[in-house]
């Protein structure tokens, strides 16, 4: 059974830093694409940060690009976002994401339970 599971939010103050991690479980970790998304009050779910199964193949949403970066554990199956120089509108639940294509190619999205980061002085 997949399964994702986020830890490392929090309340932090702006311009602060907060490391997220996603461990997996249930599936070949290392031969799936990873990514971070994020839901703040009120909005729809948006991308931040996808990698490559490799980890040789990165991209980030334009409003973390140069503040986060993810990265990839495949001998621990855990996916992680660096944030640095948070700004209030960073304040979201963070959820890690992946895709996998069934056996009659039925692809199924699976989500962690997310983790709450709040921006704030």
């Amino acid at each position: 059974q997949v399964q994702l599971v986020e830890s490392g939010g929090g309340l932090v103050q702006p311009g602060g830093s907060l490391r997220l991690s996603c461990a997996a479980s249930g599936f070949t970790f290392s031969i799936y694409v990873m990514k971070w998304y994020r839901q703040a009050p009120g909005k729809e779910r948006e991308f931040v940060a996808v990698i490559a199964p490799s980890g040789t193949i990165i991209n980030y949403a334009d409003s973390v690009k140069g503040r986060f970066t993810i990265s990839r554990d495949n001998v621990k199956n855990t996916v992680n976002l660096q944030m640095n120089s948070l700004k209030p509108e960073d304040t979201a639940v963070y959820y890690c994401n992946t895709d996998i294509t069934g056996v009659d190619g039925t692809r199924h999205r699976y989500w962690g339970q997310g983790t709450q980061v709040t921006v704030s002085s």
